[in-house]
């Protein structure tokens, strides 16, 4: 009886899992469901405090009360998610992005160099943005079109462009992914991205030795980007402004021109942030200095106009990631008042014999709930909570020891979310990838293949974090390194070596 009533406190877990399934993976599509998570969220909280009433007999008022007391705990992260929204849509249009684009196109790009050039500037745009799709949607006509004009291969530069633009929704402050991450393992976002801002590095800098190796038996014939975009056929430029609008822009402002000093904005964010500034105060500095700077090129016309660009991305976080961030959190209230982890808890508990070989584990689950969700942010709410519990409830460590493990937890959230995705066929990120790439340059089909096996960024990623964290490698790179036994401990050694003693 014990074991159904458990199984019953986890089958919310099944139904938020299903219903995504069922909506995002292809297979699946026969069944006619096509929901999205501000729809299934809800489904799924309801039916776990219906569960909750009924295994542990709680009154609505604490149902309620629980919910409600898990979203208190995420209110600054809402208005980070609005800011960093805003200026999202500030960099893109003010053209922040357009002058990285030129600042590197102006260097000479040849088939040799066409795929690292690509991969690079899509990683330093989607930090600049906090978005992999726009990003991609903003880099591939570009970089596609450009390693035609110089005899590149195309399947390698769209899998630096997809490994490009997912670096930055992996690390970049203003990515929801990041912020949403971190968030739900209660870290803030500025430490999360000093905890793994050298690793992240380290694996841009590999990635980008293997993009540049792979193509040096390329011609070796300068193109410009002016070439590359001119070529562009119009009902692509259709296809983008229905897709991504922002894009469009971005494209017109690098064929026009923008000044170099419009990068200034990126630097002073990047600058602050390493210094350890608070999220909300870089996120503020970004938003006055392309303001100003905008102003200054001609790129924003008016104060009026300006503050339209930051309505834009308070709307665009409020009517969907925050309010999914909040039916998730009461999900996640529900959940956890009525212990409905502790199952999974016990189990990894018994089978893991340290603490390296739980979070190991953390980041395994991390990744199969993406593989099975086949949506990184639907892993990041779903298998976020469960690995945040399994690390609160086994782990006797300082207060400054255990917020290292959870700002290793977020890194997997977010980076087996994000960089996982690109491994996985049937994803949607894959999905959307392919979609766009085909409707950009239609004289290649691509596959979601095309796309994996040339996204070498996604495989270092993947693979050095999973094996850095179970060998304890990770202490040689500076910043990135967790605790390891005596300074932290599972529960039961600790209570093992008391019943010997």
């Amino acid at each position: 009886m014990i074991k159904v009533i458990a199984l019953l406190k986890f089958s919310p877990i099944f139904l938020l899992a299903g219903l995504m399934m069922v909506s995002n993976i292809e297979a699946f599509s026969f069944l006619g469901v096509d929901l999205d998570i501000l729809v299934i969220a809800p489904i799924a909280t309801v039916y776990a405090a219906i569960v909750a009433a009924i295994t542990e007999k709680y009154k609505l008022n604490e149902i309620v009360d629980a919910a409600v007391d898990n979203v208190k705990e995420m209110q600054l992260v809402f208005f980070i998610l609005m800011l960093a929204y805003a200026m999202a849509e500030a960099f893109m249009s003010t053209g922040v992005g357009a002058a990285i684009i030129n600042l590197a196109l102006g260097l000479g790009i040849t088939a040799k160099t066409v795929a690292v050039t690509a991969f690079i500037i899509s990683a330093i745009l989607s930090v600049a943005t906090g978005t992999s799709w726009g990003t991609f949607a903003a880099c591939a006509p570009i970089f596609l079109w450009l390693s035609h004009i110089v005899g590149g291969e195309v399947v390698i530069t769209i899998g630096a462009i997809a490994g490009g633009a997912c670096f930055g929704d992996n690390i970049g402050l203003i990515s929801d992914t990041t912020v949403v991450s971190s968030g739900i393992q209660g870290v803030e976002v500025i430490h999360r991205i000093r905890h793994q801002g050298v690793w992240s590095v380290v694996c841009l800098v590999l990635a980008a030795i293997l993009f540049f190796t792979v193509s040096l038996g390329l011609p070796g014939e300068v193109g410009s980007a002016s070439d590359a975009i001119n070529q562009i056929p119009e009902e692509v430029w259709t296809t983008l402004a229905e897709e991504r609008p922002a894009a469009v822009d971005l494209l017109n402002q690098v064929k026009e021109g923008v000044p170099f000093y419009m990068i200034i904005p990126l630097i002073l964010v990047l600058g602050v942030a390493i210094k350890g500034v608070p999220t909300l105060a870089c996120l503020g500095l970004g938003l006055i200095s392309s303001y100003i700077l905008g102003l200054l090129a001609g790129t924003v016309e008016s104060t009026t106009a300006f503050l339209d660009l930051i309505y834009t991305g308070f709307e665009g976080a409020g009517s969907w990631v925050i309010v999914m961030m909040m039916w998730v959190g009461a999900f996640g209230g529900i959940m956890n008042k009525m212990n409905a982890f502790k199952p999974i808890s016990k189990l990894v508990s018994k089978i893991v014999r340290n603490v390296r070989q739980l979070m190991f584990a953390n980041g395994l689950l991390s990744i199969l709930g993406n593989a099975a969700l086949a949506d990184e942010m639907a892993q990041i709410v779903t298998i976020g909570p469960i690995i945040k519990d399994l690390t609160d409830e086994n782990v006797e460590a300082s207060e400054e020891d255990m917020y290292k493990l959870r700002l290793r937890n977020a890194t997997f959230s977010d980076a087996l979310g994000v960089f996982g995705s690109q491994l996985i066929p049937w994803h949607v990120y894959i999905a959307f990838f392919v979609g766009i790439a085909t409707k950009i340059y239609p004289l290649h089909q691509f596959s979601e293949f095309d796309i994996i096996k040339h996204n070498f960024m996604a495989f270092v990623a993947v693979a050095s974090i999973l094996l850095l964290t179970i060998t304890g490698l990770d202490r040689f790179i500076p910043l990135f390194g967790i605790p390891s036994e005596p300074k932290v401990q599972l529960k039961k050694n600790i209570r093992k070596s008391s019943k010997a003693e």
